[in-house]
C-alpha cells in the first residue's frame, strides 16, 4: 500500500475515532509496553526515565510505563535498549481459542486497518492453556479477516516481510493482551547496516555496552576486533547524539487513530537538532580480516560523520599500544570461529596484550562463551550477564593500570 494511501486511511479513521468514545485500553490509561532484553531492565527502565515516561513497572519481558503522545514518539525514536514499544488495545481473560477469537472480533478494527492495508500478527504464549502461539496467532488472523469480510465482503491481506500494520497477541497466565506495534518492527534494526559478517552483533546489545562502559567522550574508544562495526557505530550515535532510530522511514505509532502527524514532527525537529559532530581520532578499530574491515567502514560511511572513525586491517596482536582509552570488543567465539580454533590461546594472547599494551585504559569485553573468561589471565573488576541471540553471554571489565 502507498505511503498517500495509508495517509488517507489515517486522516478517515481519526474521524472515525471520534465516534469510538471509549477508545483503546492505552488511550484510557496512556500506558504503554516496552519490550528488552532480561538483563536490561534496570538500564532500560533508567533510559525510560531520562526519555520523560512515568509509572515505570518492570515486568516479566519488558517494562510498563506511562507517557503523554510526544514522550511516547520520542521513546520510539529515540530509544538505544529497548527491542520495540507496545500500545495495548485489548486485554481479557483467555483460556481457549474460541474465546480468543469471539473477544478478537469485538474490536473495532477498522480504526487501525483497512481491507486495503497488509497486516503481520506476532504471537507469544507461556503459562496458559493455549500453549500454541502459532495457532493462536491464526485464530486472531481468522478474527480480524473475518471482521472484515462479514462488513465489506473483503478482508485484508496477511503480508509478513512488510506490512502496513504488526499485531502482537501475548498471552501469559491464560490473559491476552493484543496490541500495535508501534515501533512498527524491532528496534534494533537501525538502518545503518549495509554489510555484515558472521553471527553479528544486535545493536541494542551493542548499544547497552557502549552504556556500561560509561564512555563519555573525554578520552578515545577502540576497538581492536571490530568486525563490521556494530559496536563502534553504536559509540559513534551516542556521542554524536543520533536519535537510534534516525534512519527509520516508518513507525507503527503512525497507524494509530489518534497519530498526531505534526507532533511528530515537532518531537523529531528537536531531537535531530541536539546531532553533534564527532571529532576526528575519537573513535577508531581494527580487525584482523579485510571482508570486516570493508564492511564497518561501508556502515560507518552510511552514518552521520562515519567518514571521522578510523578503520585498519590488523590483528590486535601487532598493535603497538592503546593507552589511556576505553576499549570495547566482541571477541570471536565458537559460533564465530569454528570449534577447531584454539580459543583459549586466543583468549589467552588478547589477555596478554591488554595486560601489556593497553596501560591506562579500561577494556569492557564481551564474551559469548563465558567459560574463556578465565584465560584472559586479568582480574576483573566487574562481570555481567548479558545474553544476547540466544547466547548466555558475560560482559567483564578490566582496568589496565
Amino acid at each position: 500500500m502507498s505511503e498517500n494511501n495509508i495517509k488517507q486511511v489515517i486522516r478517515k479513521r481519526a474521524g472515525e475515532h471520534q465516534r469510538y468514545a471509549s477508545g483503546f485500553k492505552y488511550q484510557q490509561d496512556s500506558k504503554y509496553f516496552a519490550q528488552i532484553a532480561e538483563n536490561l531492565s534496570d538500564e532500560g527502565a533508567k533510559e525510560l526515565a531520562m526519555l520523560g515516561a512515568k509509572n515505570i513497572e518492570p515486568a516479566y519481558t519488558g517494562i510498563y510505563f506511562s507517557a503523554d503522545k510526544a514522550v511516547f514518539y520520542k521513546i520510539n525514536y529515540m530509544t538505544r535498549l529497548i527491542s520495540r514499544v507496545l500500545a495495548p488495545i485489548e486485554s481479557f481473560p483467555c483460556n481457549h481459542t474460541d474465546i480468543l477469537y469471539k473477544n478478537a472480533k469485538k474490536i473495532k478494527w477498522e480504526l487501525l486497518i483497512s481491507k486495503n492495508m497488509t497486516f503481520a500478527i506476532v504471537a507469544n504464549v507461556s503459562d496458559s492453556v493455549i500453549d500454541h502461539s502459532q495457532f493462536a496467532s491464526l485464530r486472531l488472523k481468522d478474527a480480524i479477516a473475518d471482521y472484515f469480510r462479514e462488513r465489506t465482503g473483503k478482508r485484508p491481506n496477511v503480508d509478513t516481510l512488510k506490512p502496513d500494520i504488526i499485531i502482537n497477541l501475548h498471552i501469559r497466565n491464560d490473559v491476552a493482551d493484543i496490541s500495535v506495534d508501534a515501533s512498527g518492527g524491532a528496534l534494533h534494526k537501525r538502518g545503518y547496516r549495509e554489510e555484515s559478517v558472521s553471527a553479528p552483533m544486535q545493536e541494542t546489545i551493542a548499544a547497552a555496552i557502549i552504556k556500561f562502559s560509561e564512555w563519555d567522550g573525554s578520552v578515545p574508544l577502540y576497538d581492536p576486533m571490530c568486525g563490521s562495526g556494530t559496536l563502534l557505530c553504536e559509540a559513534l550515535m551516542r556521542q554524536c547524539n543520533i536519535p537510534a532510530a534516525i534512519f527509520r522511514e516508518k513507525f507503527g505509532f503512525q497507524t494509530l487513530p489518534d497519530y498526531n502527524p505534526e507532533l511528530w514532527q515537532q518531537v523529531k525537529q528537536e531531537a535531530d537538532v541536539k546531532i553533534k559532530e564527532l571529532p576526528p581520532n575519537l573513535i577508531a578499530g581494527s580487525d584482523i580480516s579485510r571482508e570486516s574491515v570493508s564492511a564497518a567502514k561501508t556502515n560507518l560511511m552510511g552514518l552521520h560523520f562515519g567518514s571521522n572513525v578510523t578503520i585498519q586491517q590488523i590483528d590486535f596482536n601487532e598493535i603497538p599500544s592503546i593507552e589511556n582509552s576505553v576499549i570495547v570488543a566482541n571477541p570471536p567465539y565458537g559460533i564465530r570461529m569454528g570449534k577447531d580454533q584454539d580459543l583459549k590461546l586466543f583468549h589467552k594472547n588478547l589477555g596478554d596484550f591488554l595486560k601489556q599494551r593497553c596501560k591506562g585504559s579500561k577494556a569492557f569485553i564481551y564474551f559469548g562463551e563465558p567459560e574463556y573468561t578465565k584465560n584472559m589471565g586479568l582480574k576483573a573488576s566487574w562481570k555481567m550477564a548479558l545474553k544476547a541471540g540466544g547466547l548466555d553471554g558475560m560482559l567483564v571489565k578490566y582496568e589496565m593500570y
